[in-house]
């Protein structure tokens, strides 16, 4: 395993494969989810350990509303379980539960739980662990950009000197820091419209195994990958 110097602050992760895992054993995509849901307590549990400040799951995007009604209400269901489910020993383990994302659109009881678990959680420090629901990236900068044109609009801010911090400061992680390290399982090779801003600089790391199977060493396997990374952010090193 890496040294501590070598440990992202922040790591993100696109969970991807669980319709693919439960075909592959003639179950129905629900399956699939429950057992992305115990990869989820082991990644976190995982994160914690190894001494990742921060965790930000993709766990609902807003392109997944297109899905079918009855996967979207499983998929909540299980949301409302997990919450319900996990978050007297997420609190009791020193974890603060954050979530970005549009939650307007989701149900008002998820709503509530989602407020009490991050009100709950909100002095934690030993992770924190953000989970992004209903969440899309180019949604997310348009809305910093509308906030800004109001902020323009009303004389608080010249548009000559809108920068990156301005925009920055209005996106759902303005208080977050940017990713580090970002992973994909199932083999797939792109971001599909996660943390487009804050992904920059991020090293990323695209590993075959299905979401359902990950556990803690693929998420050594993938801290080692970038503690091999040279991290120049556009510089020339040595």
């Amino acid at each position: 395993m890496a040294d501590s110097a070598q440990i992202p602050r922040h790591v993100a992760i696109i969970m991807d494969g669980n319709g693919r895992w439960a075909k592959a054993r003639g179950l129905p995509r629900v399956a699939g989810h429950k057992r992305g849901a115990e990869a989820v307590r082991r990644a976190v549990a995982a994160a914690g350990e190894l001494g990742v400040r921060y965790l930000t799951l993709f766990g609902f995007s807003s392109e997944n509303w297109k899905r079918p009604l009855d996967e979207i209400t499983d998929l909540m269901g299980l949301l409302r379980v997990y919450l319900r489910s996990e978050l007297a020993e997420l609190h009791t383990k020193g974890v603060r539960v954050r979530v970005i994302g549009e939650r307007a659109r989701l149900a008002p009881d998820i709503q509530a739980l989602i407020e009490q678990s991050e009100r709950m959680t909100a002095a934690n420090d030993r992770l924190d662990f953000v989970i992004a629901l209903s969440y899309g990236a180019r949604a997310e900068i348009a809305r910093a950009a509308r906030a800004l044109a109001h902020e323009a609009k009303a004389g608080k801010i010249d548009p000559e000197t809108i920068g990156e911090a301005d925009v920055a400061r209005h996106l759902f992680t303005a208080d977050i820091p940017d990713p580090d390290l970002l992973i994909r399982t199932s083999g797939e090779k792109r971001i599909s419209n996660f943390l487009l801003w804050q992904a920059a600089y991020a090293e990323f790391v695209f590993l075959d195994v299905l979401w359902p199977d990950f556990d803690r060493g693929h998420f050594e396997a993938a801290i080692a990958e970038f503690g091999t990374r040279e991290r120049r952010y556009g510089a020339i090193v040595g």
